[in-house]
């Protein structure tokens, strides 16, 4: 099969950004932030479901797993018609997913990808194997542009945990040193009336980025915000810095947005379309 053009075009086009996600059935996390995300950043969203979730504001109830090769079919479905200028990753559950992906990547060309490697729930829970893990790093760390772990997942991945500001720049290095091209570091989970993320590349210094802590339940779903608007910047042509400056500062308005709208008896979303912006042509 000849590998289609999937970045060059002599006619005017939206900016098209594909999420490889689980679908969250209460609309506030996975594919469904990640299009809402796109959508009000002013670009065209479209997906790859990885796995189906019976899911609201208080837990998850159910997951069934998409087969490698329908993900698979989906994947040639979205790239060979439509394009792709940017991609976001979320939760890959076993080795073939993986697979799947890093070999979509690599057969397609395709550019800017964000991976969000989403291994641990909110209450703690362990959410791929360790076989899952290996092959998550070794296949598609050195594939994507930036990848964007929280405390959490980072402690995983390395192997000790992460317990205070001035570890965030030495936990961002040593996951450098796993194959990642480049780290965003989150540090919410840290305790403390401000939050620290850390971007660490290699040769550059760790730009570090803080602000203000919000108090608001309703934060499902940022983790898979943040990710979506990197790649959401990303496609439309900004650098790898100030794409993760602007999606830091698109989520922190949606934080502020939702923080005092009830949706469900949980956690609920984020106000992901409190300042929409009109649909970019590129």
């Amino acid at each position: 099969m000849t590998t289609p053009d999937i970045t060059v075009s002599a006619q005017p086009r939206y900016a098209r950004v594909l999420t490889i996600a689980g679908s969250d059935s209460g609309g506030g996390a996975g594919i469904q932030a990640d299009l809402k995300t796109f959508a009000a950043l002013g670009c065209y969203g479209m997906t790859a479901i990885t796995a189906l979730t019976a899911q609201n504001t208080v837990g998850v109830q159910g997951i069934h797993a998409v087969p490698p090769a329908f993900l698979r079919s989906q994947l040639q479905s979205v790239i060979e018609d439509i394009g792709v200028d940017a991609v976001k990753i979320g939760m890959l559950h076993e080795p073939g997913v993986v697979e799947v992906v890093a070999w979509a990547i690599q057969h397609y060309q395709l550019q800017r990808v964000v991976l969000d490697p989403v291994m641990v729930a909110t209450s703690g829970d362990r959410l791929i194997a360790d076989a899952t893990v290996r092959v998550l790093v070794d296949q598609l760390f050195p594939l994507a542009t930036v990848i964007t772990p929280n405390l959490d997942e980072a402690s995983l991945l390395l192997g000790r945990p992460i317990a205070a500001v001035s570890d965030l720049s030495g936990a961002a290095q040593a996951l450098l040193s796993q194959g990642a091209r480049a780290v965003l570091l989150k540090g919410g989970h840290l305790p403390g009336d401000q939050v620290f993320d850390v971007l660490a590349r290699p040769g550059h210094v760790d730009m570090v980025l803080s602000s203000a802590r919000m108090a608001s339940r309703n934060t499902h779903g940022t983790g898979c915000t943040l990710s979506s608007a990197i790649a959401a910047h990303l496609a439309l042509g900004e650098p790898l810095e100030r794409a993760v400056r602007a999606a830091r500062q698109y989520i922190l308005g949606a934080i502020q947005a939702g923080a005092g709208v009830q949706v469900g008896h949980g956690h609920g979303p984020l106000n992901h379309g409190y300042s929409p912006l009109a649909t970019r042509v590129i």
